[in-house]
């Protein structure tokens, strides 16, 4: 297998300096050309064992069918795959241990050129590019089992995903033959770095508000490009941009309006200017700054996909890398919670081990379970995406972001409470770790966009397709509303599950939570309905309610990828599947609570269940531009 070999390739590397040039990649890559086409056929049959739906699995569920091919068997790779993504990680790990001092990048504000060297001697500019083009041709599970390792750096975490994960992404869905061949084989190697530019001052989470301007020139080879970018990842190192401008098309009407087009800039074209680097707070060796465009010239052949295509190639991009932000959290939080556990195992207060303490036991169980639920999302989504053909799984890619970023977010912060003094001390690692992940629930899309995503994406699909259903059989679909809204009532008269272990899905020691995912479906199912007849097409308007379905929907989600991966770990009798069941069953006991909290909260409506206070509340704080109560010491 390719990375089988390229790992041996890596192995006889010295690490802190590596000696693998790239022309000898470039000579391996060539010798296992004949073995690519093989590969290519293998590849999903490899990583995924799952049928492929034409339907996305989450979308579904705001209908209540649980496509249970999708996710039973939890997606599989051979063992011939796991000894080959083993080899391929071991020196990436041995590099991020040994050869990259993370305290310094974070203190100067920069990755030296050692590290970015040696990141890119291991091909990690070049994971998801194809080997034709000199890339490593990962697919999304191994791609995924790399971010664990790169996220032990935030800062080179973010480098290397600003490159491929959306910098040099459109080259690869969106670009032709003549684009990635002339491109990819540089950003493949490290050569030239890529940088994504898409927000602007005045368009944040609102792409389609851009004002930066592409026009053509009157000879009609040519975009003349005039605007500026801010907070652009790379921004200041990169070679090659992905731009999104303004440009005049006519549309179906004969109208001349303005739409999205994707580019593909290189510096050189002239006309780029840089910022200087934005001190942040977290991941700060990451290079972010403004790029500028004063009448920067781009090729017509420049153009990414179709000119006025741009919004929906960025957005392809954004969909399409987000899955991973579950394993590179989880594979920050396992490293946290071992450093955790030394300490609450090392520490004594009142002549007790801290780990002893139940609300330190309580926080330590928490890590793990959020671990736990981050990784399991995370490659049951890659899987998804792995098989063969295009899969939408957009909406279970934003899911695994908003899960994981608050996630990372929310036990860092128990992490350094664990720790007490220790953890807000610079000297240790903790505190870059939180400042790091604060970003995590901005980037690629607001964790508040994209519950919104979430939710309005499965309303729409619930909404078409609860009309067909109820336009060819009316008396059916009556009925079936309120057999479903008895069984809601009566838990106990419930259907048959289809998700136990005698249809093929959970094992049969995860008949509790698997009844616990059976009850929040149905619960889910009977709310999206009752909410698109209430609201209708208004339903758009409703923020506090749709957060709450994209919450439910996010849980079930999560309940689901635990229950088919321990599952999987049973029926294998993996190492510590016992422990794997219970950290199931603790996660799946939450989430119930939580779905059916958050299912009686909708019920009750704006003015019971305190919406309504809290629009007013906010309305009056932004008439009145500020806090208006009294000072408590007031006394007229």
């Amino acid at each position: 297998m390719f990375t089988r070999n390229l790992s041996q390739v890596w192995k006889t590397s010295q690490y802190v300096d590596i000696r693998t040039s790239t022309a000898t990649l470039q000579r391996h890559l060539k010798t296992v050309q004949r073995q690519k086409q093989g590969l290519l056929c293998h590849r999903s049959r490899d990583v995924c064992t799952t049928a492929a739906n034409s339907t996305a699995f989450a979308k579904n569920l705001f209908i209540g069918k649980f496509n249970k091919d999708d996710v039973f068997p939890y997606p599989e790779i051979t063992l011939e795959k796991f000894n080959d993504i083993n080899q391929m990680v071991e020196p990436i790990e041995k590099f991020f241990t040994e050869g990259i001092d993370s305290k310094a990048i974070d203190h100067n504000a920069k990755i030296d050129d050692k590290t970015l060297q040696g990141l890119k001697d291991l091909g990690l500019f070049g994971q998801q590019i194809p080997q034709e083009y000199g890339g490593l041709e990962l697919n999304n599970t191994e791609y995924a089992r790399i971010a664990e390792v790169t996220s032990l750096d935030g800062a080179i975490a973010v480098t290397l995903a600003a490159h491929q994960a959306i910098g040099l992404k459109g080259i690869l869905i969106a670009g032709n033959d003549e684009q990635k061949a002339k491109y990819l084989p540089k950003l493949a190697t490290g050569e030239h770095v890529a940088a994504f530019c898409l927000t602007e001052p005045s368009s944040g989470s609102d792409a389609a508000s851009i004002q930066t301007k592409a026009t053509l020139s009157p000879d009609g080879k040519h975009f003349l490009l005039n605007g500026g970018k801010i907070w652009i990842s790379n921004g200041g190192i990169a070679d090659i941009f992905t731009v999104f401008a303004k440009t005049e098309v006519t549309n179906d009407k004969g109208e001349k309006e303005n739409k999205v087009t994707a580019f593909v800039v290189e510096r050189k074209f002239g006309g780029i200017t840089s910022g200087k680097p934005e001190d942040k707070l977290g991941i700060r060796g990451s290079n972010t700054c403004e790029v500028h465009f004063d009448n920067t010239p781009v090729p017509i052949e420049n153009v990414l996909g179709e000119v006025g295509g741009g919004f929906k190639v960025a957005m392809n991009i954004l969909n399409s890398g987000r899955f991973s932000m579950g394993s590179s959290g989880a594979g920050m939080l396992k490293r946290i919670i071992a450093m955790v556990v030394e300490h609450a195992s090392t520490r004594k207060q009142f002549n007790t081990k801290l780990r002893d303490f139940g609300l330190i036991q309580e926080k330590i169980a928490r890590m793990t379970m959020t671990a736990y639920a981050m990784e399991s999302m995370a490659y049951l989504t890659a899987g998804m995406l792995d098989r063969p053909g295009p899969q939408d799984c957009s909406v279970e890619a934003a899911m695994v972001k908003v899960y994981s970023s608050e996630g990372c977010w929310q036990c860092i912060s128990e992490a350094l409470q664990i720790l007490g003094g220790l953890g807000y001390m610079k000297d240790y690692p903790y505190e870059r770790y939180l400042r790091d992940a604060r970003i995590l629930m901005i980037f690629e899309g607001t964790n508040e966009i994209l519950r919104m995503y979430v939710a309005l994406t499965g309303m729409q699909f619930a909404g078409k397709e609860i009309k067909k259903m109820a336009d060819a059989n009316r008396i059916g679909f009556v009925a079936d509303s309120l057999v479903r809204k008895i069984e809601e009532m009566f838990p106990g008269l419930a259907r048959n599950s289809q998700i136990q272990h005698e249809q093929g899905g959970s094992h049969p020691s995860l008949k509790l939570p698997t009844y616990q995912l059976d009850r929040g479906l149905r619960a889910f199912q009977n709310l999206v309905q009752n909410l698109l007849i209430q609201h209708k097409k208004d339903i758009i308007h409703q923020q506090f309610m749709l957060k709450r379905c994209a919450d439910i929907v996010m849980h079930l989600y999560v309940m689901t990828a635990c229950i088919s991966r321990s599952s999987r770990s049973i029926a294998w009798g993996i190492r510590n599947h016992d422990h794997e069941v219970e950290l199931t069953r603790a996660i799946c006991d939450d989430s119930i609570t939580t779905i059916m909290d958050l299912v009686d909260s909708v019920k009750l409506g704006p003015e019971k269940n305190g919406d309504a206070y809290i629009s007013k509340i906010s309305e009056e704080i932004c008439a009145n531009e500020g806090y208006i109560a009294a000072h408590p010491l007031t006394k007229l």
